[in-house]
C-alpha cells in the first residue's frame, strides 16, 4: 500500500514538472500584448497552452488575494497593485518588465478628430480645452479600482499647474467617479475605436498597440520620467476612500510594468518564473518594443 501510494504521489510530482500551461492575470491595458504577443510566443515555445486574464490592476489583485480568482502570475502598472498581493502573503517581490507613459488618445472617426491633431503639433495645452468642451466625451477608468484612474487624474493635475490654466481640471472630471466618463478598462479603447468616445485617457504602450492617434504631452505631465518625480510629479496628490470608508491620499507612482509569480501558482512557481524570465529577455522585449512599449525602468519591488 505504502509503495502504491508513493507511486501516486511521485506521479502527481511528475505532473508538477512537465506543467508547460502558463495562466496570467494582467493589467487590462496590456490586452494585445499579452494575448496577441508574449502569451503566445511563450506557449509556443514552451509546447504549452497560455491563458490570459486582464482588468483594472487594482481590482485583479484584491481578486487575487481573495483566491477568487488564481494566476501563475501577476503583471502590473505601478507597485500600487503588488502591495495588495504582498500584504496577502502572495508574493514576495516583483520585477520590472516594461514601462510606458500618460498619453490622451483621440478617435479616428470623432468629429473632433482633425482638431485634437492640430492640438498634438501644437503642444500647448489646446488639447485641455478640447477636453472641457461639453461636446467632447471623454472616456477614463474609475480610480478606485484601476491605476490608469489614477494616473490621468494626476497628469490632468499636474497639466493644470504646467499650462496655468487653473480650475480646468475638475472641468475636465467632473467628479472622481464620473459614471458620464467612467468605463471598464478592457472596453475602454474599444469604444473609442468604434467612435462611442471621442477621446481617452490611455497609456501610449496600449494605444500604439491598438494602433490609434493619440496627443503626445510632455514628460512634465505623461508622468514617464523618475527624474522629474521628486520636484513635480510628487507636488499633486488626491484622496479617495478605503475599503473602510477611510480616507486614503494617493501619490504618484512610477509608469512602470511590473511581473510577479504567485505562490500559489496552480500551474507551479518554476512556471511563472519561466514565463516572467521569458518577459525579461531579448525576445520578450522585442515583443513588448513590437506592440509599443519601452525598456523597464527601476529596480525590482522588494529586492531581497
Amino acid at each position: 500500500m505504502k509503495y502504491a501510494l508513493a507511486a501516486v504521489a511521485l506521479l502527481q510530482m511528475s505532473s508538477v514538472a512537465l506543467a508547460k500551461d502558463i495562466r496570467v492575470t494582467y493589467a487590462g491595458s496590456m490586452g494585445k500584448v499579452m494575448d496577441q504577443g508574449l502569451g503566445p510566443a511563450f506557449a509556443k515555445a514552451d509546447n504549452g497552452e497560455y491563458q490570459g486574464q486582464g482588468q483594472g490592476a487594482y481590482g485583479m489583485a484584491r481578486l487575487l488575494a481573495s483566491h477568487k480568482i488564481e494566476a501563475d502570475v501577476f503583471v502590473s502598472i505601478t507597485p500600487g497593485p503588488m502591495q495588495i498581493l504582498k500584504d496577502a502573503g502572495l508574493i514576495d517581490d516583483a520585477v520590472p518588465v516594461a514601462s510606458t507613459s500618460m498619453v490622451v488618445a483621440y478617435s479616428p472617426k470623432g468629429k473632433h478628430a482633425a482638431q485634437f491633431e492640430q492640438a498634438n503639433q501644437k503642444k500647448d495645452g489646446s488639447w485641455l480645452n478640447l477636453l472641457a468642451q461639453k461636446d467632447v466625451s471623454f472616456g477614463r477608468t474609475d480610480p478606485y479600482v484601476d491605476p490608469k484612474g489614477q494616473n490621468i487624474v494626476f497628469t490632468l493635475m499636474l497639466a493644470e499647474k504646467y499650462y496655468n490654466m487653473p480650475g480646468i481640471a475638475d472641468k475636465v472630471l467632473g467628479s472622481l467617479q464620473n459614471p458620464e466618463q467612467t468605463h471598464q478598462e478592457g472596453g475602454l479603447l474599444a469604444r473609442l475605436e468604434s467612435g462611442q468616445v471621442d477621446a481617452a485617457a490611455g497609456y501610449e504602450s496600449e494605444v500604439r498597440s491598438a494602433h490609434l492617434p493619440y496627443v503626445a504631452l510632455p514628460d512634465e505631465i505623461n508622468l514617464s520620467n523618475p527624474a522629474m518625480a521628486k520636484q513635480w510629479y510628487d507636488t499633486v496628490s488626491f484622496t479617495i476612500k478605503d475599503s473602510k470608508g477611510q480616507d486614503q491620499v494617493l501619490h504618484t507612482q512610477p509608469m512602470v510594468f511590473y511581473a510577479a509569480v504567485l505562490k500559489n501558482a496552480p500551474n507551479g512557481v518554476e512556471q511563472g518564473q519561466k514565463f516572467v524570465t521569458f518577459m525579461q529577455s531579448a525576445e520578450g522585449q522585442k515583443v513588448f518594443k513590437t506592440f509599443g512599449y519601452a525598456a523597464p525602468k527601476g529596480d525590482s519591488v522588494y529586492a531581497r
